[in-house]
């Protein structure tokens, strides 16, 4: 993620009051971020996880998978844009207070710090249930809990179970990356 840019404290209002400009702007606590537009690994990572969670998502019926650009209010001074997100039901508007289920971002150069730090503390006090980090260059999925103090790091295969009574969903990471790498 870019640079915080110099300000007292930013607000989400005051982030949607900013220009259209093709760059992608959060506010996490007050400090804001400005983000350049990703690659095409990031983007084939968004569309591939977007894919097979809304399969699943559908089939059990939890709700819907979104993809940003997304205005994400957690809080009058936090205002995210996740790369993939799952809503708890169907949203008809941003923050209608539908719960998301699962978080995730795929890291990129400019964005990694605050990814794996500052977004991944404020995700884990909203009360997130999962919130994983997609490293593209490592190959591998950091598992992020509330009460986590360490991720669980996943190289093989990422599961996710938003409830005991489901079947788990399960991606295989060796096919993922080389998918998202271009590699098959």
């Amino acid at each position: 993620m870019g640079m915080p840019q110099a300000s007292p404290s930013w607000t989400a209002e005051m982030v949607r009051a900013l220009p259209e400009d093709g760059k992608r702007y959060e506010v996490v606590d007050g400090e804001l971020f400005v983000t350049p537009s990703p690659r095409s690994p990031h983007q084939r990572a968004v569309r591939d996880l977007s894919y097979t969670l809304q399969a699943y998502v559908v089939r059990h019926g939890l709700g819907e998978v979104l993809f940003s650009p997304a205005d994400i209010e957690l809080d009058a001074r936090t205002l995210v844009q996740p790369d993939v997100f799952v809503h708890a039901g169907i949203i008809r508007e941003w923050n209608d207070g539908t719960p998301l289920l699962l978080v995730v971002e795929v890291l990129s150069p400019s964005t990694a710090r605050a990814d794996r730090t500052i977004k991944r503390r404020r995700y884990q006090r909203a009360g997130i249930p999962e919130y994983w980090i997609v490293d593209l260059d490592a190959r591998i999925v950091e598992r992020w809990r509330p009460g986590d103090e360490r991720p669980e790091v996943l190289g093989d295969l990422v599961t996710w179970q938003p409830r005991p009574d489901l079947a788990a969903f399960s991606l295989e990471l060796p096919a993922f990356f080389a998918t998202v790498h271009a590699e098959s």
